[in-house]
């Protein structure tokens, strides 16, 4: 279940999400339980607040929908079906999501029951996903009329190869917990229980390393195939005059002594 958290102050007012504010991360609960977390334009607005934070005040961002069955059953249909052409071409969902993929610090998707449509496509702008044995995917939009248009035609062949993301996008078919843990779309299956644990067991892992290193990795990871190695060279040569290389170097070699 979601703890009981105060809103930080930025996020009074919320309505669709709950966020719980810690030192070095923030966890971002979908809070719409009554449709599913479907996602609409309230929550589109509120997670943009939540990267407009991230980026004044670089933290780790876990994104969930509790433990309670339910992540995103995708966006909201009532609203999707009142839009035009010009509503798509404003990309009111895939902006956001590819704002959250652009954050500094890494993300992490915490995906308990469905995660299907456009909730599937903000699991996929996480940097990483975990999710419990009861979680599924699935990307349903041409069954609809439409396509999946927030980001799933191109960041899903990146995750899981372009014949398996061909498949579920042209069919509809969910994937399961199983077989997203085989074709590594998430890195660990949990019972629904464990799941807030188990990321924050993760989280943590990577809480471990230098801010600075993490966000100058991601940005590399990130970045296009014709900016390497030139990306990779100038964030380290970044990184080798940075007082906390110095500090974490000198502190390995002092435990080895």
């Amino acid at each position: 279940m979601t703890e009981n958290v105060a809103q930080p102050d930025w996020a009074r007012g919320f309505s669709s999400l709950t966020v719980d504010e810690r030192a070095d991360r923030l966890v971002v609960t979908l809070a719409r339980p009554e449709r599913r977390n479907a996602i609409d334009g309230w929550m589109v607005d509120e997670l943009q607040a939540v990267c407009a934070e991230l980026e004044r005040a670089p933290r780790l961002l876990l994104l969930t929908g509790g433990a309670d069955g339910v992540f995103a059953g995708g966006a909201d249909i009532a609203q999707l079906r009142e839009r035009g052409r010009f509503e798509a071409l404003a990309a009111i969902n895939q902006g956001l999501f590819a704002r959250i993929l652009k954050l500094p610090l890494p993300t992490l998707a915490a995906i308990d029951g469905p995660a299907l449509g456009g909730g599937a496509e903000l699991a996929y702008a996480c940097d990483l996903r975990i999710c419990t044995d009861r979680a599924y995917f699935g990307q349903p939009e041409v069954r609809l009329g439409i396509l999946a248009g927030a980001g799933a035609t191109y960041r899903l062949p990146r995750l899981v190869g372009e014949g398996l993301a061909k498949e579920l996008l042209f069919t509809g078919r969910r994937l399961s917990a199983e077989e997203a843990l085989a074709v590594r779309l998430v890195s660990k299956v949990t019972p629904p229980a464990e799941l807030l644990d188990a990321a924050h067991g993760l989280l943590d892992e990577v809480a471990k390393g230098s801010p600075f290193a993490l966000r100058l990795t991601k940005a590399a990871v990130d970045a296009p195939e014709a900016a390497h190695p030139e990306v990779d060279l100038l964030s380290q040569a970044l990184l080798f005059e940075d007082e906390e290389k110095q500090a974490r170097m000198t502190a390995f070699l002092d435990r080895r002594r």
